[in-house]
């Protein structure tokens, strides 16, 4: 079934009741499961438009691998009792590793998708050379953590980084001899070798949208922006329930926006000058505060407050004004908007840019729905880390489909 014939609702992959594809159907299965919850086998049967019996001889083999497991009978008004099957958590383990420029993230995630294990190390910029040895360390700490028996269920490592970890150097005040050392660093590949587990990589925010695709608001929407204010304010691509990488891996990149037209010998400011958390950041350090203020309530208190209040002011038109050309270009369902900030800054924001958007002329264009993500700092580490789940058990191995609700 594609994706025109799956009508105007979040895509569903059904599985095949032939020969020769027993691997797809098993994954077609765990994911139904992984999105619905737990659910009877004739609710699967319902959704995959697998058969019965299909299903039946599925989640046998499921269970005996240790990938599902059976929950408490519910009895109905009529005849046997059905019995849920639901993910066993302990099937299958996962790490992701969010490497930013202010601080890493490590978390272990298990097959439901609840954190087991989590590391974060803060830093002022990241060295490649003391980089490594961290994540050697907290890479055997998590192997440790699990019982011997679970621990060649670990599926692999899922990075979450910026394309381009050692540009914007001179914004952030970064020595140009240590940035430019990520221009010469495969670290997939170094991982990989210094762990033995196959890692992944994918874009710190594109990470992020994965997360918000598979575990949070971007399970309602076809099509959305998703914009994530970190660092630099960055974000990724959804279109038709698939994430959409680019060419150069690079779509979704909000924070290059450009905010002008081109009028002189200067560029044109770039959306991320103006709607990053360095910009806050750096308004509280100049007054003497504590710049970590921006992760928790005190962004919106006492001596933080105005400064906030005028980083608002100036990052929303900036991201109305990104989120307005997103609409016209791609025709979009919705804009989630999360970052690595408090709650309620983002719920500040949020307010602020649905106050600007209302400004725009939407004639001929659809004005797109604003929404909150629902998973903040954790987003980029676990987006990395459902990579390597879905690698080995969704039966798109590539594009994070999302099943018809």
């Amino acid at each position: 079934m594609d994706a025109a014939a799956a009508g105007a609702g979040p895509l569903r992959p059904h599985g095949s009741s032939q020969g020769g594809v027993r691997q797809y159907n098993e994954r077609v299965v765990l994911q139904a499961v992984r999105q619905h919850g737990a659910m009877a086998g004739a609710d699967i049967a319902r959704l995959t438009r697998l058969t019965a019996q299909t299903v039946s001889l599925i989640t046998k083999r499921l269970l005996d691998d240790g990938l599902l497991v059976k929950g408490e009978p519910v009895r109905g008004k009529v005849g046997q009792p059905s019995v849920p099957l639901a993910l066993d958590a302990d099937g299958a383990y996962s790490i992701g590793i969010k490497v930013g420029r202010r601080g890493m993230d490590l978390l272990l995630l298990d097959f439901a998708g609840n954190v087991r294990e989590r590391a974060s190390v803060p830093y002022a910029f990241p060295d490649p050379d003391t980089l490594l040895p961290e994540i050697t360390q907290q890479v055997k700490a998590f192997r440790k953590a699990l019982a011997p028996a679970r621990r060649e269920r670990l599926q692999g490592i899922g990075i979450a980084a910026p394309l381009s970890l050692g540009g914007w150097h001179e914004l952030l005040g970064v020595d140009a001899a240590m940035a430019d050392k990520w221009n010469h660093v495969d670290l997939s590949e170094r991982v990989e070798r210094a762990c033995g587990l196959p890692v992944h990589f994918v874009k710190d925010t594109a990470a992020a949208c994965v997360a918000e695709l598979v575990a949070g608001q971007g399970r309602n929407l076809r099509s959305f922006l998703y914009v994530f204010v970190d660092t630099f304010i960055g974000g990724g691509l959804v279109i038709d329930s698939h994430l959409r990488s680019g060419v150069n891996g690079n779509a979704g990149a909000v924070g290059s926006l450009a905010l002008e037209t081109h009028g002189g010998k200067a560029p044109p400011r770039q959306l991320l000058s103006v709607a990053s958390l360095f910009n806050l950041e750096a308004a509280y350090r100049a007054a003497g505060l504590d710049a970590d203020a921006a992760q928790d309530e005190r962004a919106l208190q006492g001596a933080w407050q105005p400064h906030t209040q005028r980083w608002i002011r100036e990052a929303s038109p900036a991201i109305g004004l990104a989120i307005n050309h997103a609409a016209c270009l791609l025709d979009l369902d919705g804009v989630i908007i999360d970052g690595s900030f408090g709650r309620g800054l983002r719920d500040a924001l949020l307010a602020q840019v649905e106050a600007d958007l209302a400004g725009y002329d939407w004639e001929g264009v659809a004005r797109p729905q604003l929404w909150a993500g629902s998973i903040g700092s954790d987003a980029r580490a676990l987006g990395g880390a459902l990579l390597p789940l879905y690698a080995n058990f969704a039966p798109d191995r590539d594009l994070f489909l999302k099943l018809e609700r």
